[in-house]
């Protein structure tokens, strides 16, 4: 029986996809059988109408947010629209809408803010340095590794992290990389040397981003 992958795989249907055919995961993990694509994808889709009905009663009370607010509505608000937008990076199928909605209804969520901050030029300059950091952070969640490692209830157990690691893009390793400290960085370089001499046919990519590993933390 064929499998029927997803055009967007959820975060589930994606873990299994890191795994297929991929000898730095354990063997008995590198096969993926219909029922356990069915489940994922089932999950995945459960996930989905929770997420877009949390949503929806995001946009109606951010869109009836009134003038005089106060400034712990406004910041519960503003914090709960930038999780929303960490999680649709992680949803299955294109949720680029929502994160532009997300986008447009942070943007109004900030003109109240700074409403609020007035002339006063240290909280002006704050809620730009705040700003800055969210387009980064935004960016980084491009890459659904980085989405899929934020996650509270990550998939990825701590012993794939490093088979996880090391089977992404060089691209998306190098976002993932922001996510840790140098300390860090080093424990998964040694973990990584280790791994690489456990496998057999490790492929030559796997290789690559162990060392694009270590001069990320040397950087």
């Amino acid at each position: 029986m064929p499998l029927r992958f997803s055009t967007f795989p959820g975060k589930r249907e994606r873990h299994l996809l890191r795994k297929q055919d991929n000898p730095l995961f354990p063997a008995e993990q590198r096969q993926i059988t219909p029922a356990q694509l069915e489940e994922a994808q089932r999950l995945d889709h459960e996930e989905l109408v929770e997420f877009i009905s949390a949503f929806r009663a995001l946009v109606h009370e951010a869109t009836r947010l009134p003038d005089n607010a106060e400034s712990t509505q406004i910041l519960s608000i503003k914090e709960r629209l930038d999780q929303t937008y960490e999680q649709a990076a992680r949803m299955v199928d294109n949720q680029r809408e929502i994160q532009q909605g997300v986008e447009k209804l942070v943007a109004v969520v900030m003109q109240a803010v700074r409403r609020g901050a007035g002339n006063d030029a240290v909280a002006l300059q704050e809620l730009a340095d705040e700003e800055a950091a969210r387009t980064a952070h935004y960016a980084l969640l491009a890459y659904p590794l980085v989405a899929d490692l934020l996650d509270p209830e990550s998939v990825i157990e701590e012993h794939e992290l490093l088979p996880s690691l090391l089977s992404a893009s060089a691209d998306e390793l190098q976002a993932a990389c922001s996510l840790f400290d140098q300390e860090q960085l080093t424990a998964l370089i040694e973990t990584g040397k280790r791994l690489l001499e456990e496998r057999a046919d490790v492929p030559d990519e796997a290789r690559e981003r162990l060392r694009q590993l270590s001069r990320q933390r040397d950087n």
